[in-house]
């Protein structure tokens, strides 16, 4: 007799998570929170050591997809987005903190790398019709989490600015 237990076990163990859409004339923008078991698993399949993931684990991760819909350049700076939960700031580290921590861990290069390369990229122009994302790391909360995201535009950054706002957003935790 086949034994499916195994995979049963991990099939009511994962969790679906239908991503938050914000869409503008000019933009849409997915975020989908991932659980702490998602991004470990990731992490791990790429042999993250476990010092590194252990400090993974207990951030909030939220991966975020950016399509430029409109017929004109679109610029994402994240130190124009603001993250509050509860009415409170949320802090997010800029990538150059979590380098010093994995550098102040000993964390090897090549892991340091993967996971910069796992993040959405400080700033970066989107071309029309041009899609890019990337994971956007906060301090875990288990409140809802609320953002406002705002957008250069123009070749010179001269044009219109877009603002999205959210309240809908939360940290991903996994099953009990």
């Amino acid at each position: 007799m086949l034994n499916i237990t195994p995979i049963l076990l991990v099939i009511a163990n994962m969790q679906t998570v239908q991503p938050v859409i914000v869409k503008t004339a000019d933009m849409e923008i997915d975020f989908t929170p991932r659980t702490p078991n998602q991004m470990g698993s990731f992490y791990e399949a790429r042999g993250f050591p476990k010092e590194m993931r252990d400090v993974l684990k207990k951030q909030c991760f939220i991966t975020v997809g950016i399509l430029n819909t409109s017929n004109k350049k679109i610029w994402l700076d994240l130190a124009n987005w603001k993250f509050s939960a509860a009415g409170k700031p949320i802090h997010r580290d800029h990538r150059d903190v979590w380098k010093k921590r994995w550098q102040g861990m000993g964390m090897p290069l090549n892991k340091q790398s993967t996971f910069r390369w796992t993040l959405i990229p400080e700033t970066l122009d989107y071309l029309p019709g041009e899609h890019e994302g990337g994971n956007i790391v906060l301090p875990f909360t288990d409140k809802p989490v609320s953002i406002t995201a705002t957008f250069a535009t123009g070749e010179d950054k001269q044009g219109k600015k877009i603002t999205i706002t959210t309240d809908k957003l939360f940290c991903a935790e996994d099953a009990q």
